[in-house]
């Protein structure tokens, strides 16, 4: 997948980077589990790279034993 270099991505493109479908990006927002959004005027949702990188950051790393 080419690196996209904009300040905010779309909620197709979360969900793309994740492989999740949108109902659950929805539901997972719905909970605070997910990074935050800004609603623009037209109600579409962007979410910020830096964001989205730091809650990446932030999630646990599965250990699997030897």
């Amino acid at each position: 997948m080419p690196k996209r270099t904009g300040r905010f991505l779309t909620v197709a493109e979360f969900c793309a980077d994740l492989g999740i479908s949108r109902s659950t990006f929805y539901e997972w927002r719905a909970k605070h589990r997910c990074p935050p959004c800004r609603k623009l005027p037209n109600g579409a949702l962007r979410i910020e790279r830096q964001a989205y990188e730091a809650w990446l950051e932030s999630l646990p790393v599965d250990q699997v034993a030897a």
